[in-house]
């Protein structure tokens, strides 16, 4: 099963293409008929929303699931090769669900930044999720080229050892690294913007531009939302490698980092108040990544070019919730930092 891809582009370019426009029919029904309107988003809003988008992504696993049982069986290309379609399909079903849990839990490492980012521009919380929502189109484009770049690079073996590499280390680093507070100043992005066009320091409502004496600024909101678009692209650099440790399948690749995104502004907008309590959330996350890593260095080949999806499922709920359970029983040690 390792050297078939299950869905090919050529064969399946219709749930590409089906699955983009629903995720813009989604986007344009967020932004056009519930946030017309800027206004701060209540936890129940956005309790609401993530579950939404968490059932729509396991209906959305299921289908896919029940579908391969289906097709899979019609394949003469699995046929032949002697695969077990069931079993694939089952697979299928499994890697699309561990990735979205990788990713959902990366994801809460967003919103630290999210937050910081959020408190250096005093950005309003009416206006928010307007940056988030840009945020994300922006995210889902940069993740799109990432992901087609990584299903062609990860055919070589000496590029899923470098990246895996890469994830071992990164997560090393991020288990003994102190906190660093966000610097927009530093950002190359905006001191391309300075150069480009002069820049606000006043709020103009929700708009990203604004005219000072005939002249155009950009606001706070414009700048905040490079700095969100710019950690999204560090963090991709993380997570769709992670993905790929789970899965070589694009396509479950695709939708679910998608999916994981498109849930993103839901749950920072829930977690954005409490998100100080759990403090040792990115030691798990860290241990994820050096897992995942380890797939792709050594675990993988030791178990005969594929370590059991089960068992990676399993092992990440467990760092994850043990590291978010600790979280909440373990207080975090004082800190004289001051508050943003």
């Amino acid at each position: 099963m390792e050297s078939v891809i299950l869905f090919p582009i050529s064969e399946y370019w219709w749930i590409y293409a089906g699955f983009t426009l629903f995720v813009m029919a989604m986007l344009a029904l967020d932004l056009g008929v519930f946030h017309r309107t800027a206004h701060e988003v209540s936890f129940k809003e956005a309790a609401t929303w993530s579950v939404v988008w968490v059932s729509l992504a396991l209906l959305f696993n299921y289908g896919l699931y029940q579908y391969a049982l289906w097709k899979f069986p019609l394949d003469e290309r699995l046929l032949a090769a002697g695969i077990d379609t069931a079993a694939a399909a089952k697979q299928v079903g499994l890697e699309f669900l561990t990735g979205f849990i990788i990713e959902k839990a990366l994801a809460v490492d967003n919103i630290f930044v999210f937050v910081m980012i959020f408190s250096y521009f005093a950005i309003p919380k009416a206006y928010q999720h307007r940056i988030l929502f840009y945020g994300i189109i922006g995210a889902l484009v940069f993740r799109a080229i990432f992901i087609a770049l990584g299903a062609v690079l990860m055919k070589y073996h000496i590029v899923v050892i470098i990246f895996g590499a890469f994830l071992v280390f990164t997560g090393i680093k991020m288990l003994f690294a102190s906190e660093k507070e966000v610097d927009p100043e530093k950002n190359i992005l905006i001191r391309g913007l300075k150069k480009i066009m002069p820049v606000s320091h006043h709020m103009d409502g929700p708009h990203f531009f604004t005219r000072i004496n005939g002249k155009l600024f950009a606001t706070p909101l414009l700048v905040a939302l490079l700095v969100v678009e710019f950690s999204d692209i560090i963090f991709a650099v993380d997570s769709v490698p992670a993905i790929f440790a789970v899965t070589k399948e694009p396509l479950l690749v695709f939708t679910s980092n998608i999916f994981a995104i498109l849930g993103l502004r839901a749950m920072y907008f829930m977690l954005a108040g409490v998100v100080d309590k759990f403090h040792l959330l990115k030691y798990g996350l860290a241990l994820v990544l050096v897992f995942v890593g380890l797939k792709m260095v050594w675990l993988n080949n030791a178990f005969d070019g594929k370590f059991p999806i089960t068992w990676s499922l399993a092992i990440i709920a467990v760092i994850i919730g043990g590291s978010v359970g600790l979280s909440l029983l373990v207080a975090p040690k004082h800190s004289d930092k001051p508050a943003a």
